[in-house]
This record gives structure tokens, C-alpha cells and sequence, in this order.
């Protein structure tokens, strides 16, 4: 039932813009600060590396996770210093506009939890549970928004394309 209402309800719409507008607008400042300040990930990914996060047992819990960030991110760590700051500001971008709202909640999801996973806590819990609120809720979180025309175009151009190449298989 609460699932319905976030999907379907046009008052959950307006709840969900009020809450995409917040997230939306935290990711953009967030982005455009690294942006024009200048960023640079490699003192932090050493961090994370040299203080991974700990269980009770003192033993790392991510284990797997330091060594992606050890063995992937550090050597490529000019890829992340681009990516990051501008994933941040297009995911805000996205949320604001309501322009590919599920994608860009799916993508903020990624890093929120690439932060957690690094020892981050900060605001990512909220973050985290508003995010999949929006995605759970999918189109009706960007029907206030670019959403009510962009993804009624793409499911007619896929769709068109898609009879298109079954009529000629």
C-alpha cells in the first residue's frame, strides 16, 4: 500500500520533489565546490585505506572494498578526481531538474554508499534513506519536473525502435 502511494499518489509526488529539491540541491553544491575549488581523492582513498572501517573484533569489515580502493582507485586516482566532483554535480543537476530522476537517485546511491564503505558516515544514513525513497518511488519523483516529458519520449523512441527491429529480424 505505502509502496502504491509513493508510485502512484500525486500528493506523494509533491513530497517527493520537496525531498529531491533537498537532495538535489546538496549534490549540485557539493559537486560545483569541487569543481571550482579544485579536488583532489588521493589523501582521502589513502586514508581509507590505512584506517578501513573495523568491526568489534578489530578486523576490517570491508575488506574487499580497501582493496578496490588500494589496487584500482589510488592508481587511477585522476579518473576519480574527474569523476567525482562532476558525478556529484550532474547527480544534483538531475535531481533538481527531475530530468532522469531514478537514474541519477541510483547513482547518488552508488556514491553515498562508496562513502559509508570508506569510513564516511557524515550525513550518508539520511541521505541513503531519502534516496531510496525517490527510487523506490521512481517515475512519480520526477513527475513535478523534466521527468513528465523526458520519459514518456524515451519509452516511445525505444519502443519504436525496438517494433522497428523486430518487424525486420
Amino acid at each position: 500500500m505505502f509502496i502504491n502511494f509513493l508510485r502512484e499518489n500525486k500528493i506523494s509526488a509533491a513530497i517527493l520533489t520537496a525531498i529531491r529539491l533537498y537532495l538535489g540541491y546538496a549534490w549540485l553544491t557539493a559537486g560545483y565546490h569541487k569543481i571550482v575549488d579544485g579536488f583532489d581523492a588521493s589523501g582521502y582513498l589513502a586514508n581509507a585505506v590505512a584506517n578501513p572501517v573495523k568491526g568489534p573484533d578489530g578486523s576490517m569489515v570491508y575488506g574487499w572494498y580497501v582493496s578496490f580502493l588500494e589496487n584500482f582507485a589510488l592508481p587511477n586516482i585522476e579518473l576519480f578526481n574527474f569523476l567525482v566532483p562532476w558525478g556529484e554535480a550532474l547527480i544534483g543537476l538531475g535531481l533538481l531538474l527531475g530530468c532522469l530522476t531514478t537514474a541519477a537517485m541510483f547513482f547518488g546511491l552508488v556514491m553515498n554508499f562508496s562513502f559509508f564503505l570508506a569510513g564516511t558516515v557524515s550525513h550518508n544514513p539520511t541521505d541513503i534513506f531519502l534516496g531510496f525513497i525517490i527510487l523506490t518511488a521512481g517515475y512519480n519523483a520526477g513527475r513535478i519536473g523534466l521527468d513528465r516529458w523526458v520519459v514518456p519520449f524515451i519509452r516511445r523512441t525505444v519502443k519504436k525502435y525496438t517494433n522497428k527491429n523486430n518487424a525486420a529480424a
